[in-house]
């Protein structure tokens, strides 16, 4: 017989009694499985309310100070821009007194920053207690563009990124505004390539894409080749793209073509000026068949 088994009481049969021990048992432990699992319910929904409320709490701390003088804006820097002055920086942002580092609106700073062509991209940090930190991703100038103007022809300068956009028109740099923007502009101007023989009608406009098939032809060609043979170019021409030519500042003209197959027509002309010293003109507008003509030759 089992132990622990009742054996008979009153009238009740033992499997009666045994029944009702084991009926018993199941609803004890059913009852502490129900309390275990409602213990374990409450656990996560604890945690979790306690997280609700320290944020609700942060929150409403931040909402408060944000309210207050407390982190006004007390020095504003700009970093990262060159082509761009302190002073055209400043005119573009609007930051009211007595704002903070808490309330300043960073989209709208990076929105008003960005409509300056110069300007690629922009990230406002605050630096606590008082100093609000715009730093600046300007564009690069890829090469200058030379624009005929009027019925003159007379030539507009005007400044391209490596991704096609108008920065803007470069001013003579003893007039008025040349004398008001910043040096670094016109060191670019001196050190990068020109793009020339552009058709008469090209109106660039600043911040937009350039459209022009012959420009961007030239300007592919610029952007694609190595150091190596880039930094020895003067101009590229931006005529039709199947007679683009590349001049050197050595004066030896390259017949380039369209702007494919670049670092192979860049191969190809580092050796021809290896093996011809004297070489004057070189054609790779077809690189499996190029040409060249020395000095002295017909």
């Amino acid at each position: 017989m089992p132990v622990g088994r009742v054996h008979a009481t009153g009238g009740r049969s033992i499997a009666d009694i045994n029944k009702q021990a084991d009926r018993a048992e199941r609803d004890k432990r059913r009852a502490q499985s129900m309390q275990r699992a409602a213990k374990a319910t409450r656990r996560p929904l604890l945690i979790v309310g306690i997280v609700i409320g320290a944020i609700i709490a942060v929150l409403l701390a931040l909402f408060v100070v944000s309210r207050t003088d407390a982190f006004t804006i007390e020095e504003v820097t700009f970093t990262g821009a060159d082509h761009l002055t302190y002073e055209e920086a400043t005119a573009l942002v609007s930051i009211p007194a007595g704002t903070t580092l808490l309330n300043v609106d960073a989209g709208s700073i990076e929105a008003s920053l960005m409509r300056d062509s110069w300007v690629q991209g922009v990230e406002v940090k605050r630096v606590f207690p008082s100093t609000l930190e715009v730093v600046v991703t300007e564009r690069e100038v890829a090469a200058i563009v030379e624009i005929p103007m009027g019925t003159k022809q007379t030539i507009q300068n005007w400044a391209i990124s490596p991704e096609g956009i108008w920065i803007m028109a470069i001013p003579n740099k003893d007039s008025e505004v040349g004398q008001k923007i910043s040096p670094r502009i016109y060191e670019d101007v001196e050190n990068v390539i020109h793009i020339t023989g552009v058709e008469v009608g090209l109106v660039p406009e600043m911040g937009t894409e350039c459209t022009d098939a012959n420009v961007n032809n030239a300007l592919k060609i610029i952007t694609g080749l190595t150091t190596e043979l880039a930094d020895q170019i003067k101009s590229v021409t931006a005529a039709d793209p199947d007679s683009t030519v590349v001049t050197l500042k050595n004066n030896i003209e390259i017949s380039f073509g369209r702007a494919d197959n670049i670092r192979e027509k860049e191969r190809v002309c580092l050796d021809i000026m290896k093996n011809n010293p004297t070489v004057v003109k070189i054609n790779v507008r077809v690189v499996e068949r190029p040409t060249w003509k020395l000095v002295g030759s017909s």
